[in-house]
């Protein structure tokens, strides 16, 4: 299906899709240079629609105006064109007539890519070889799909994970935290798993819990699992280095078996992170995983957790490099660095000469998250204490890091729309994603917190998460009205649990995408290219969020065909048109695809409560009277029930 040519003179490769003899890559329009520590070829781009090359804040379909991505994970809030948590070095792309193609760097090395009008692209890094794949498509889904044939499919998620998540910094106490939960389920609002972010440790070092304020904790937990809900706490990856000796075994043990990431000198590389001055734990190192493993089984013998929020994995530092600053050389300062903020490799992390067991820090730095996120799902996988596996989003994911976790937290768009991020993210085979429900940062306001939790029941990840010193923003704490709103958006997303679940066995089987762009179930219409404020559930449930304040309706794009809305089942046949849809503040439009067939269930206030109530189906008969589903059933929590046969499978 394709055609690939050389050219000597100028040298490079020509790379033609047969069918259409579009021409997908071209890089003898520059130089190719190639050295040990500077790597650079460009290419023309047949068309201007270009997307992936995470993690940005940005639009979803790229500028190619003089636009350089830079690609390496840094702990920094979301701000426009510099380098943010994670590294995925892929783009596809949306020829004419609606083929698509992507193509993949398998390279860990700090990079940037530079984005031309031509339209053009240049591939810069610093570190590895050029290894590149490309995928063929011909459709947007198929490109995606072959994608994560080489980096792995998704894990499955238990059912819980898709329920309702509440989180913030600040609860300041296991009792506060609780008083939460009681109030969610005083209001019978949904709600699976309570969260704690970092207030919950002892003097903010890992494995611990604050004996005062978070004595209750253990009780809470109890609590929540008699009622049917999970546990999730936060984890960082930096590990105090100031206890007494013998006061601490996590990092006693970790010096004693040398698992922590050496300077050149071959000491322990110190920096600092909440608890203080830390050392950072090797996770390319096999003997790493057991000793994570054995701390993880020895906190929860005291807090049973269902599952971990791995964070701060980039890795984070509060200093550059480390206490002792970096040394002199060609791995802290390379002949070329990218365009990283700080300008500088070690800025806010470790020094790239930091040893690590498989490699330089230099080379793997990009690959911090995702091994750190095996080494915890292997936690999961491997023992009787923490299976079923826990769900643990990583925030610092690199390709592949759907296949070992289940999520990452997106907080990586442009106001108001947080849609963009969702959508790159299943690009990169993570399909369990959300940004932080009403916001990390800064105070929210009561209806922009109503607007973003209808958008957030849609989220594949749907947790409201604060942070500490702003008022509170879950759901209990707003007028009966704005309750009642999010309340009834919850039990929307519960009812419909089912075809989410179905959804994302599909991403575990094949790498279909959960939260899907318009231009995927459409690749011909050329509207839906750059449509990043609204998205689909599979190819059948189309959702339009309110982005702006103070309005009572929303604008959004209808693709051509016969839509029915969720609630009502009147029909919108559309020839492919933008649609003013009537929006008051208790009410998400959500349409329904002709041809396509809903299984849903009559929704409870957990996931596991949900699961017990009668199912239903929602069928959404095309023009010519068809429709299709399917239904994927298994007992909502074991690991690889499709693997093993243990669960039903219907098609409607």
């Amino acid at each position: 299906i394709y055609s690939l040519d050389f050219s000597q003179d100028p040298f490079g490769v020509l790379l033609r899709r047969r069918a259409t003899g579009t021409v997908l890559l071209n890089t003898t329009v520059a130089p190719l240079i190639f050295a040990d520590q500077f790597l650079q070829i460009s290419t023309s781009l047949p068309s201007r629609f270009l997307y992936g090359l995470g993690e940005h804040r940005s639009t979803f379909l790229h500028s190619l105006d003089w636009n350089t991505l830079t690609l390496w994970a840094r702990d920094v809030s979301p701000t426009e064109s510099f380098n943010l948590y994670g590294a995925h070095p892929f783009y596809l792309l949306m020829e004419e007539g609606g083929d698509a193609h992507g193509v993949f760097l398998l390279n860990s090395n700090a990079m940037e890519v530079a984005l031309q009008p031509a339209p053009g692209l240049t591939w810069r890094t610093i570190g590895g070889v050029l290894d590149f794949y490309i995928f063929l498509g011909p459709d947007p889904n198929m490109v995606i799909q072959q994608y994560q044939q080489v980096i792995g499919f998704p894990a499955m998620p238990p059912l819980w994970a898709l329920g309702f998540h509440l989180c913030r910094w600040g609860y300041g106490s296991s009792n506060e935290t609780w008083q939460t939960v009681r109030a969610m389920r005083n209001y019978q609002i949904p709600q699976d798993a309570q969260w704690n972010d970092i207030d919950y440790m002892d003097g903010y070092r890992d494995f611990t819990f604050d004996p005062q304020k978070f004595a209750s904790l253990p009780s809470l937990v109890a609590d929540l699992h008699k009622h049917g809900q999970r546990y999730v706490m936060i984890l960082d990856p930096g590990i105090s280095s100031t206890n007494p000796h013998g006061s601490y075994w996590p990092f006693d043990e970790g010096l004693r078996r040398g698992l922590f990431l050496n300077t050149t000198q071959g000491q322990p590389l110190i920096g600092q992170v909440w608890p203080g001055f830390t050392a950072f734990a090797d996770f390319s190192n096999p003997d790493t995983h057991q000793w994570w493993l054995e701390n993880l089984q020895r906190f929860h013998a005291h807090v049973p957790f269902d599952g971990l929020w791995i964070d701060m994995n980039e890795p984070s530092n509060f200093m550059d490099g480390s206490e002792d600053g970096c040394p002199p050389g060609e791995l802290d300062s390379p002949p070329y660095t990218p365009a990283v903020l700080g300008d500088s490799l070690s800025a806010k992390t470790v020094c790239a000469s930091a040893k690590q067991e498989a490699s330089v820090h230099y080379n793997l730095h990009n690959l911090y998250g995702l091994m750190e996120a095996k080494a915890t799902a292997r936690s999961g996988g491997n023992a009787p204490l923490l299976s079923p596996a826990p769900p643990s989003p990583a925030r610092a994911g690199t390709r592949g890091t759907g296949w070992v976790t289940t999520g990452a937290s997106g907080r990586t768009c442009t106001t108001p729309s947080q849609v963009c991020g969702l959508l790159s993210f299943s690009l990169f085979g993570i399909p369990l994603v959300g940004a932080d429900i009403c916001g990390f940062s800064g105070s929210t306001s009561e209806e922009l917190c109503t607007r973003w939790m209808q958008l957030g029941a849609f989220y594949p990840f749907a947790r409201n998460h604060n942070t500490q010193n702003e008022k509170a923003q879950d759901p209990t704490v707003f007028s009966p009205a704005a309750r009642t709103a999010m309340k009834d958006v919850l039990l929307t997303r519960y009812s419909l649990l089912p075809f989410l679940y179905t959804l994302f066995h599909r991403a575990h089987l094949q790498g279909d995408t959960v939260a899907r762009p318009l231009f995927f179930e459409f690749p011909r219409d050329v509207t839906t290219l750059g449509l990043d404020r609204q998205f689909l559930w599979g190819r059948s449930l189309l959702v339009t969020p309110v982005l702006e304040p103070g309005v009572d309706s929303v604008t959004g794009y209808v693709p051509r065909g016969v839509w029915y809305d969720f609630y009502t089942g009147s029909s919108v046949n559309s020839s492919g048109e933008m649609l003013k849809m009537s929006a008051p503040l208790e009410h998400l439009n959500l349409h329904v695809r002709e041809g396509s067939i809903l299984p849903t269930q009559k929704p409870g206030t957990t996931s596991e409560v949900t699961r017990g109530n009668p199912l239903r189906i929602i069928v959404a008969l095309s023009s010519s009277a068809t429709a299709w589903g399917d239904l994927f059933w298994d007992d909502g929590e074991s690991l690889d029930t499709f693997e093993r046969g243990s669960y039903s499978y219907l098609v409607f």
